[in-house]
């Protein structure tokens, strides 16, 4: 009997809830506009990215890159790659700032995708 009074109750909080969980798109810009400046990028393109390479401030983040092949050899980065990636996110940056946010958000996915698995 609890169960049947609970389970609606759980249902209309994530229903209302669930917009306000989700990522905007300018967050997304932000944490990805980041990984494209990182050292990873760097060591990929072979190049220092303009402004210069940003870290993560973590205490958390390793000094280097893990040494080894990534997991699924379909997401490595290549300079290529990358540079296709900061492309896509001016594209993104314009559709956020014209308030397009299903299309920046599948702008996104494809500049993920053109990124890879930065080390």
């Amino acid at each position: 009997m609890r169960i049947a009074l609970g389970l609606p109750a759980a249902l209309a909080f994530l229903v209302t809830a669930g917009p306000a969980l989700a990522v905007t798109c300018k967050d997304d810009i932000s944490t990805i506009e980041r990984r494209l400046n990182s050292t990873g990028a760097e060591q990929v393109t072979g190049k220092e990215p303009p402004g210069g390479a940003t870290t993560s401030g973590s205490p958390m983040a390793l000094d280097k890159a893990p040494e080894g092949k990534p997991s699924d050899p379909s997401t490595k980065s290549t300079k290529a790659g990358v540079e296709e990636a900061r492309k896509l996110l001016a594209t993104a940056k314009e559709q956020d700032k014209a308030g397009k946010e299903t299309e920046c958000q599948n702008t996104m996915t494809k500049v993920k995708e053109a990124a890879g698995a930065l080390p």
